[in-house]
């Protein structure tokens, strides 16, 4: 720790930032760095089939997802070293970063399209979902909007509406990828912050309601989005064309029944589940570990949440404002994306193609992830540092 307190010292705006009292959230790092290894563990078990079939190695996934992991785990540390106030500065260069690569992907020849969706950039070795950086540029850009116009976000409407005119038109980016689902995380984890930030009730309801109306619209306008909720309330219906990837799910997790088939002895995973590796992980843990186990997983993420929401609460009462605010954003973020990956495993919610975080294989995720936990270390640094007896000019150069 003292080896990173000296490294600190050199980084711009890290003067006077002493070493805290103990590591950032270790609860929160644990936690984390479990997650992840259990999903290494399950990216394994549910992709032998497809990668056998696909490429002659049953453990090709696996070896793929281990390589992204030691990446995001120096990509964590690396974001881990750059101070909040930095992040803060960028906060503009960050959303038109945002905004150009989302527009970028939409270029034919340029934008790699999958299964009908253009969403990546092909860059020789691996290939980069644009919107999951994208999404996280852009809540911090509106952390640093809500520091620096909190009394008019507090007081006036138009507080609340100029930061949205970005994330609208970013949302509208996404949507023509289409990625439906990560439009919708971001909007609400957008709310959730001017929510936090101090919005007035009337005001933040409108906006609410005007969102909701928005999705609901383009859910019911789109063939393809209209198909995919006809299936979802009714997947029996049709259970070998639109309703078939559901109708695998269900049968997986009803294999599972308490304690699971056992690790590896998955039946729905041997080429029936599609994306079983990725948007489909939770139901191959639910066949294999059964109510246990995905029990076991839902504990760990309710309590990398807790931390999170514990992390930003501390920031808050440190006087931490950007922090705190981008460390509920982020804390939000992850809650909703767990919460509605799993809802759609058990058919309580439409196919999203949204990963269960820190665990569903897919490199542009996990390395956005692990620049999430790292953020969120980074603010508990900084609070514990702030609020650590040092005089009043040390914490303000901090």
């Amino acid at each position: 720790m003292r080896g990173l307190s000296t490294m600190l010292a050199v980084l711009p705006g890290t003067a006077g930032l002493e070493r805290p009292s103990r590591m950032p959230d270790r609860g929160l790092l644990v936690t984390a760095f479990t997650i992840l290894l259990f999903g290494l563990v399950m990216v394994a078990s549910a992709s032998v089939a497809i990668a056998q079939h696909q490429t002659g190695n049953s453990l090709y996934y696996f070896y793929k997802q281990g390589a992204f992991a030691v990446v995001g785990c120096g990509l964590g540390a690396a974001v881990f070293m750059v101070p909040m106030a930095t992040w803060r500065r960028l906060s503009f260069l960050l959303l038109g970063a945002s905004l150009l690569v989302l527009v970028v992907v939409l270029v034919p020849g340029i934008g790699h399209s999958v299964n009908g969706a253009r969403r990546w950039l092909d860059l020789g070795p691996f290939q980069v979902q644009v919107s999951e950086p994208a999404r996280l540029a852009l809540l911090v850009y509106l952390a640093g909007y809500v520091v620096r116009r909190g009394e008019r976000v507090r007081t006036q409407l138009g507080g609340l509406i100029v930061p949205m005119v970005p994330i609208g038109l970013a949302g509208l980016l996404m949507l023509a990828e289409p990625d439906f689902g990560g439009t919708a995380i971001l909007l609400a984890v957008s709310l959730i912050m001017m929510f936090v930030a101090g919005a007035r009730l009337r005001y933040f309801v409108l906006l609410i309601v005007l969102a909701a109306a928005a999705l609901a619209f383009l859910a019911v306008s789109s063939p393809y989005r209209m198909e995919r909720l006809v299936s979802f309330l009714n997947p029996w219906a049709d259970p070998y064309s639109s309703g078939f990837q559901l109708v695998q799910s269900l049968i997986a997790v009803g294999r599972g029944h308490v304690f699971g088939v056992g690790l590896g002895n998955s039946v729905q995973k041997l080429l029936y589940l599609p994306e079983a590796q990725t948007d489909f992980l939770f139901a191959v843990i639910a066949e294999e570990f059964g109510l246990a186990g995905t029990t076991l997983v839902l504990a760990l993420f309710s309590f990398l949440l807790w931390r999170g929401f514990v992390i930003a609460g501390r920031a808050l009462a440190a006087g931490q404002t950007f922090g705190a605010y981008l460390a509920y954003a982020l804390t939000a973020w992850l809650g909703l994306q767990a919460f509605i990956n799993v809802a759609v495993n058990m058919g309580l919610l439409p196919t999203k193609g949204l990963t269960l975080p820190l665990m569903s294989y897919g490199g542009s995720s996990l390395l956005v992830m692990c620049s999430v936990i790292a953020m969120l270390a980074r603010v508990d640094y900084e609070a514990q540092a702030a609020s650590g007896g040092q005089p009043p000019q040390v914490r303000a150069r901090a």
